[in-house]
């Protein structure tokens, strides 16, 4: 099912990219790009949980969809985490990490799902965990100023930021494990 209503919206994630990375081009006030910038994050972010529920409600399920959907969740963050490094609010370490463990753990999961092991990768905790961490600090650091005049969203986005780093290098160790045995099974 490639245009059913959760796979439009998935891909809608896809084409928010450039316009979330174009708006820090926009002759605006800073301040207003950020704002624009974190609201578009925010909604379009709100989508991955969307499709999937509407999937299921619809009984729109396919396994298009289900291919999409992470690829869409990690290109909408690993662009946004650039924009970070770019625009000086996340440390360059911090983007190798997140989108190191990325492009691995999908390399793993291809392999895993090619030898017939998918299920010792299959999504966990505190990959999800991860995922919560990260989606709250990056609107954090795109908005960059004070929220509701109290909440230093620069300083609470550079920790949640660090706290979504550990986290990555933690849930990648965890799928590298779960998969070991396969692959000592299979590199004899």
């Amino acid at each position: 099912m490639f245009f059913t209503i959760p796979t439009i919206m998935t891909w809608a994630r896809i084409v928010a990219i450039p316009l979330i990375v174009g708006v820090f081009y926009l002759p605006i006030e800073p301040a207003h790009r950020n704002l624009i910038a974190t609201v578009m994050f925010v909604v379009f972010a709100a989508t991955d949980w969307l499709d999937g529920y509407l999937a299921r409600k619809l009984n729109q399920v396919s396994s298009f969809g289900a291919f999409l959907d992470p690829v869409a969740d990690k290109f909408l963050v690993c662009a946004c985490v650039l924009v970070l490094v770019h625009l000086g609010r996340a440390d360059v370490f911090v983007a190798l990490i997140i989108i190191g463990r990325e492009i691995a753990i999908s390399a793993l999961r291809e392999w895993m799902a090619q030898i017939g092991a998918s299920k010792s990768v299959a999504v966990h905790f505190v990959g999800k965990l991860k995922t919560v961490v990260q989606m709250v600090a990056i609107p954090f650091l795109l908005f960059d100023g004070l929220l509701f005049g109290m909440i230093n969203t620069r300083v609470w986005g550079l920790w949640l930021i660090w706290i979504a780093a550990i986290m990555t290098a933690w849930s990648m160790f965890y799928y590298l494990q779960k998969a070991l045995p396969e692959i000592r099974a299979r590199v004899k």
